[in-house]
């Protein structure tokens, strides 16, 4: 599945599941244009580590994805500096009551920006992490859930209207995966219940998913991988799980 020649963006992809795709399509020979915030000299040592790691072209860009222009400019970052704009990979997101620009308008001007390249080039490959939430509800949680819906409906429009266009459109919906943050979130809820974080994990998983297990940011990289080969050419249009069976009810 060979992504030699390749110009992927990644979004949000200084941690967590963004850095697990980053590094997965790096590993398949893609040049990367990493985005999201942090400390400068930190995200140089990840910069240069997935370069030298892989062997490709990183670059980074500190683009405010709540900012259209700022989106804009970071397309054509990848264009300039890249030659080309391959893959698009939305994943900048957070969990918050506000700030849907983050969750759902990022992504449609990141991939407004993107595929006049994608057509120039006749191939492109878009995906869009949703989240489980994108397909089911759950309460406390309206303007997440209602993003990430709008992220499938998105993928799914674009998935018609790009469909012979060489280009194609996918969303990963992951349950729960185990990343610094979630991480976090287990050690504080341990800490609350007064129980082990080993527990806790089980409990959180428990509440929604059958399968007692996190997915990991590798595995989702993995199925972005696949997603952008062509293997997946015909693949477009769809929600894809990996979330233990949370949606499976």
């Amino acid at each position: 599945m060979s992504l030699n020649g390749r110009v992927a963006i990644v979004t949000g992809s200084t941690s967590g599941i963004g850095l697990g795709i980053a590094q997965a399509l790096a590993a398949e020979g893609a040049s990367i244009l990493l985005n999201g915030f942090g400390d400068a000299a930190e995200i140089e040592v990840l910069r240069s580590g997935l370069a030298a790691q892989h062997n490709v072209r990183v670059l980074h860009s500190a683009a405010d994805m709540t900012k259209p222009d700022e989106i804009t400019a970071m397309v054509e970052m990848a264009r300039a500096e890249f030659g080309g704009v391959h893959i698009l990979v939305n994943n900048a997101g957070i969990q918050h009551t506000a700030l849907i620009a983050i969750n759902l308008s990022a992504a449609f001007h990141a991939m407004q920006a993107a595929i006049p390249h994608m057509k120039q080039a006749g191939w492109g490959r878009i995906v869009n992490i949703a989240s489980a939430h994108g397909l089911v509800a759950s309460a406390q949680k309206s303007a997440y859930v209602a993003a990430k819906h709008g992220i499938v409906g998105l993928t799914k429009v674009a998935g018609l209207e790009l469909a012979n266009s060489g280009i194609t459109a996918n969303a990963i919906c992951p349950g729960w995966v185990l990343t610094p943050l979630v991480e976090k979130q287990i050690k504080a809820r341990a800490e609350r219940a007064g129980r082990s974080e080993a527990e806790e994990r089980v409990a959180l998983l428990a509440e929604k998913q059958p399968m007692l297990e996190f997915s990991t940011p590798a595995q989702i990289g993995a199925l972005a991988v696949f997603l952008c080969s062509d293997n997946a050419k015909t693949i477009t249009g769809v929600p894809l799980s990996i979330d233990g069976g949370w949606t499976a009810a």
